[in-house]
């Protein structure tokens, strides 16, 4: 546990050192050597003795009866060699004391650190394309990019949350052509982004049929980074549009932005950055194009600047990057895109590099896997989309109906319903490592069955009811953590999950990996759920055992609602 884990690091690196007459360890790199076996007959934390065969030339079995020979450490009830491995067992009632009364004490910043005190960090993500309404494959980002805002935030960095919007590009020119052929002001005022998007799904229809559409877009789209008034009037108004539609997205997931600066921000500040890859002899033509070499990189070239002169992504997303360094002098950058992207992202951090930069280290691409619908890819223009809120909303309907089956008096109930759906989604796509192509299956996502967001979000619910029921203050809680003796299993798993979590926080960030924080969670209720089914809390046999109990159940609230807040889940006390 990682109460314990650096405690035996360093017991052990003395203990070692000793035995070799040579300092060989530090308590760091053992710390990293330790392992949790799978079950507690093995020990809480135990250490592979082959790890050390090299600096001792012997056997493992041989180097781990050397090592326990004598060996104790406070807080380790028993010390054991087995095959070859040193297993460790914590003292239970050592660990509760320590464990509780930390989470009681820290409350939600419990497994919190000040590893980023002083230290900015930008995290670019979410980033929709204007115009075009939030599908599943729109879930990714906003989720995973906000969960690393709460992950940065929560050890100690000061963060800045930008919604990069794909409000430029010759998309608009597209929507602009097809709003005055088939559009009209009432049926978008009456529609909103639905009748943007069917008006930009209409003009990739008609275009296959007349291709000179596609001229006229992009002549409507030269007039607007000209600033013809009509069309810049026209693409503000689109752009208005958008924002309320998404707005509604972000309230429901909890969710805003330090900063919504599109790329249409940074158009009149490409011409520099074109201009210093100039100066600094990067940039060649190539057939009319201007380019930076990347071969010695093993990379495609770097476009720039097309025949025509027009800027490109890499342009815009340079042009960003330097404005985002000399305003919020970040210390890191974070770009989370789908995987698809990484080509791209490494060619311009490269770029950055050779302008001479030597913060283009500090630029960190956080790439997740594609999201299809029942196995079919995802794509607005030909309609084949789920919108995130009819998703929602039917994520919703189907918790109001358990609600109003099972507990239909429930005050609150339409806002409960709505954390508890939406919740069940983002649950669903959280649950996966970033980098595993998810196919959205409806009723897998909606399941309120095994391991859920509803699952999650109800034991929490029953923390809060235990703790409602026992009629203690938080004051007198903190009184109750000194543990009795004899500590249960069902109860000491509890405490070693309740250990576990900043060890899962530090892992996660590290990893910029959400779902580390997800299957905690799940660790966590499980390990409750046991032990709320197995043993008596309110009803226990004693004073000092319920009380203690009771204080088992404050700290789960407090790690299970910290959890929940860094992956984006509401904390629901009633449900």
């Amino acid at each position: 546990m990682t109460l314990q884990k650096h405690a035996v690091a360093k017991a052990l690196a003395d203990r070692i050192n000793a035995l070799l007459e040579r300092e060989e360890y530090c308590a760091d790199g053992l710390a990293q050597m330790l392992e949790y076996p799978p079950n507690g007959e093995m020990g809480d934390v135990a250490l592979p003795c082959f790890k050390l065969a090299k600096a001792f030339r012997r056997p493992p079995a041989a180097i781990a009866e050397a090592i326990c020979d004598g060996f104790s450490i406070s807080g380790i009830s028993k010390i054991e060699s087995v095959n070859g491995y040193l297993n460790f067992f914590i003292d239970r009632t050592y660990a509760a004391n320590k464990i509780i009364g930390e989470v009681l004490e820290r409350k939600e910043k419990y497994g919190a650190s000040n590893e980023g005190e002083g230290k900015t960090v930008v995290l670019d993500y979410s980033s929709p394309n204007v115009a075009k309404p939030f599908h599943i494959g729109h879930l990714g980002t906003t989720v995973i990019g906000h969960s690393l805002k709460k992950l940065f935030a929560f050890n100690g960095y000061n963060c800045v949350g930008i919604n990069y919007l794909g409000d430029w590009g010759t998309q608009f020119g597209k929507l602009i052509v097809a709003y005055r052929k088939y559009g009209s002001k009432e049926m978008v005022e009456k529609d909103g982004i639905d009748a943007l998007v069917a008006l930009y799904v209409r003009f990739h229809k008609e275009a296959e049929a007349d291709p000179k559409l596609e001229d006229e877009a992009r002549a409507e789209f030269t007039k607007l980074e000209h600033g013809d008034a009509e069309n810049t009037a026209l693409w503000k108004w689109f752009i208005d549009i958008s924002i309320a539609e998404y707005q509604k997205t972000y309230r429901q997931l909890g969710i805003d932005f330090d900063s919504w600066k599109g790329e249409s921000f940074y158009s009149d500040k490409m011409p520099a950055v074109v201009e210093e890859l100039k100066e600094k002899k990067l940039m060649k033509i190539d057939d009319g194009a201007s380019i930076i070499d990347l071969s010695a990189y093993n990379m495609p070239p770097c476009l720039i600047l097309k025949r025509d002169g027009s800027s490109l992504y890499p342009t815009r997303d340079i042009a960003a990057a330097l404005y985002r360094k000399n305003h919020y002098h970040f210390d890191r950058a974070v770009y989370v895109t789908s995987a698809g992207q990484c080509l791209h992202f490494a060619q311009w951090f490269k770029v950055v590099e050779l302008m001479g930069y030597d913060w283009a280290k500090d630029l960190i691409h956080v790439p997740y896997g594609t999201v299809s619908l029942n196995g079919e890819k995802l794509a607005t223009r030909t309609g084949n989309v789920i919108l995130l809120r009819d998703l929602f909303d039917l994520a919703i309907e189907k918790v109001s109906a358990v609600i109003n089956e099972k507990n239909p008096d429930l005050e609150n109930k339409e806002q409960i319903a709505e954390d508890v759906g939406v919740g069940a989604v983002v649950f669903y796509y959280l649950s996966n490592n970033r980098m595993k192509d998810i196919n959205f299956v409806m009723d897998d996502a909606l399941s309120f069955d095994g391991n859920t967001g509803p699952y999650v979000q109800y034991t929490y619910a029953r923390t809060c009811s235990v703790l409602s029921k026992s009629g203690c203050g938080e004051d007198d809680i903190k009184k109750f953590a000194s543990a009795k003796a004899d500590i249960s299993d069902d109860e000491y798993e509890v405490i070693k999950a309740l250990s576990m979590y900043p060890e899962r926080v530090a892992s996660a960030l590290a990893e910029f990996e959400p779902s580390l924080i997800t299957r905690y969670i799940l660790d966590l209720a499980t390990a409750y759920n046991r032990f709320y089914h197995n043993e008596k809390i309110l009803t226990a046999e004693n004073e000092e055992q319920k009380n203690f109990r009771i204080a088992l159940t404050a700290a789960t609230k407090y790690v299970l609602g910290s959890a929940f807040e860094l992956i984006c889940l509401k904390k629901t006390e009633k449900i």
